[in-house]
């Protein structure tokens, strides 16, 4: 697909162009080439096993996507990520991959991969990709090769460790039973690491032809059209393969001891000369490190690696399991904000599918604050500085399942924790309370189109259960509805494209230490936006400084039908205000 040039990037090119000196902090870069296509993009984040199912037997898939793509554009998102696709057993919903150039036959065909991309691009919709490379399956055809024989030419293309040397140095792993991340395979008597299930396998990225071969999957997808790659677990794939001894209760601080290993920054300049620089594509890597320096030595121009991190930070902050701290949130997005203020680029999301429903992490899913509180937080990811992330259904209002039965679940993880403790004597029934807000399957329930039977996702059993509300929380009855959260997400969008200053103004926090509202100003150029977002169910009050008067400001965008100039925000509101004086 050829680069587009969008009214926003005319826009701020033509700025650019005539203002020949602008103020550090109203800027995020010196000049108009630090403009790009991915900075301006809003990604749609798809599950397609939950989109839509054209087939009946109650998996989402390619044709079913297709068939939805005029909704997709109708949303106002440039750029749709699709979780992996690949060839694959399916032991961790596609990240475990047997062929990296085959489509998995629950998803459908080549061609309908083909077509999918062709009927994107024709909507100037862009597709990213999942690129998963730290590990394959186990049923990859170099992985069952590697474990034929200590003499395979594939045996280094995994991390072994022979039985007779004794047990290996202990690793901890995501997915595991039994959370040990050295498998024994008799075939050869020897060990195998794998970071995630037992069933992926970790690749060994010092061998240089591990190396080629990822980069020959990746020109396989970029030349069939793709748009670029969210990189998942690549803060993994260095390893210190000295195997030294952690400390213990390692696994708690696991980023620290895991990312940005040896010859990480090596493998990923070797991948930009090979690959990534002869293409104009979007790339980022999930993780970002633990540390600041670590994320931006990702993303510095100068260093020609990645375009964008994306960390997750924000997601730790507080928990699952209890409520979360505004105080610590807002210090976290705007530490990040800061660093990256001069140069390089952060992702904004909330959601995804690793995570709960947003709205049931961060705000709360109580019918009476599901409309308010869906359309604040789609506020936030939508206002922020950094390429924003929408997870699919966020745009509902869409909200945890809370499975009441371990047979219910489908995630590995979720499952695999529950043997461990199941095994151990632990507390299996506090821990599927607890998985009622924190599991990932909380975020993967079928995308909810109407009120017919399993919300019009499929005309089978959908793998995996839909949530019950769909009854009344759809997008049938939403797009029908003027002050849906729907159309509320469709103006946020709108305003997005058309301000600049939400894309590359520079922000500045507001009222710090107020625990209750989120207030922030971006500012490009002579415009200057004011954004007050209350993540609380109750009435909260704001302070602003002087310089800021509400009854000379005027109101850009709203989640409550009336939006009086008060300092008091009603439970979860969310108010956009034009600051710029207006010519008497």
């Amino acid at each position: 697909m050829p680069p587009r040039i969008t009214p926003l990037a005319i826009a701020t090119g033509i700025l650019f162009l005539l203002t020949a000196c602008v103020s550090d902090n109203s800027r995020t870069s010196g000049s108009a080439a630090d403009h790009a296509w991915w900075k301006e993009t809003i990604v749609y984040q798809l599950y397609p096993r939950s989109f839509k199912d054209s087939d009946g037997d109650g998996i989402g898939d390619l044709k079913g996507i297709i068939s939805k793509l005029d909704y997709i554009k109708s949303l106002g998102v440039d750029a749709v990520w699709l979780n992996p696709i690949y060839a694959s057993p399916n032991d961790d919903n596609g990240y475990d991959i047997s062929d990296y150039r085959n489509i998995m036959k629950d998803f459908g065909t080549m061609a309908d991969f083909d077509t999918l991309l062709k009927e994107m691009h024709a909507r100037h919709i862009r597709l990213i990709m999942d690129l998963v490379v730290n590990h394959t399956s186990d049923e990859h055809s170099w992985f069952q090769q590697s474990r034929s024989s200590r003499n395979s030419p594939y045996r280094n293309y995994y991390h072994w460790w022979n039985a007779e040397r004794g047990k290996p140095t202990p690793r901890w792993s995501f997915f595991d039973v039994n959370s040990d991340a050295w498998k024994y395979d008799s075939a050869t008597n020897a060990y195998y690491l794998h970071y995630f299930s037992r069933k992926q396998p970790d690749l060994n990225w010092e061998n240089p032809q591990v190396r080629k071969e990822v980069y020959d999957i990746m020109k396989f997808w970029l030349d069939k059209g793709i748009d670029g790659f969210r990189m998942d677990a690549f803060q993994f794939v260095a390893k210190d393969t000295t195997w030294p001894t952690f400390p213990p209760g390692y696994d708690k601080n696991i980023i620290k001891y895991y990312g940005m290993g040896p010859h990480l920054h090596d493998y990923l300049q070797e991948m930009n000369k090979e690959v990534i620089g002869k293409y104009d594509i979007m790339t980022v890597a999930e993780g970002a490190g633990s540390t600041l320096d670590d994320a931006m030595s990702l993303v510095d121009p100068a260093r020609h690696e990645l375009n964008m991190a994306y960390h997750f930070e924000g997601m730790d902050v507080g928990s699952h399991d209890s409520a979360y701290d505004l105080l610590d949130f807002k210090r976290v997005y705007t530490k990040w904000d800061s660093a990256f203020a001069q140069k390089g680029w952060v992702s904004i999301f909330l959601g995804n599918h690793d995570q709960p429903r947003m709205l049931s992490h961060w705000a709360s899913d109580e019918p009476q604050y599901r409309d308010a509180a869906s359309k604040m937080l789609n506020t936030f990811i939508l206002t922020m500085r950094g390429t924003p992330y929408c997870y699919y259904g966020d745009e509902l209002g869409m909200s945890n399942i809370k499975f009441d039965n371990i047979h219910d679940y489908r995630d590995i993880a979720t499952i695999n924790k529950y043997l461990e403790l199941k095994h151990n004597g632990g507390d299996t029934a506090a821990f599927i309370q607890s998985q009622k807000r924190s599991s990932r399957d909380n975020g993967r329930t079928p995308f909810q189109w109407d009120a017919t039977p399993n919300a019009g996702f499929t005309t089978g059993t959908p793998w995996l259960k839909v949530n019950p509300n769909y009854t009344t929380l759809n997008q049938q009855a939403q797009a029908q509805e003027p002050s849906s959260i729907l159309n509320y997400f469709k103006k946020l969008t709108q305003l997005r494209h058309t301000t600049p200053a939400l894309t590359y103004g520079a922000y500045t926090l507001i009222d710090p230490s107020n625990p209750n509202v989120y207030a922030y100003t971006r500012q490009y150029e002579n415009k200057t936006y004011l954004i007050l977002l209350n993540f609380k169910s109750h009435p909260s009050p704001i302070f602003l400084p002087t310089s800021i008067d509400l009854t000379t400001a005027t109101p850009v965008l709203s989640n409550y039908p009336t939006h009086p100039p008060t300092t008091t925000l009603q439970p979860y509101e969310a108010l956009i205000y034009d600051l710029t004086p207006t010519n008497p």
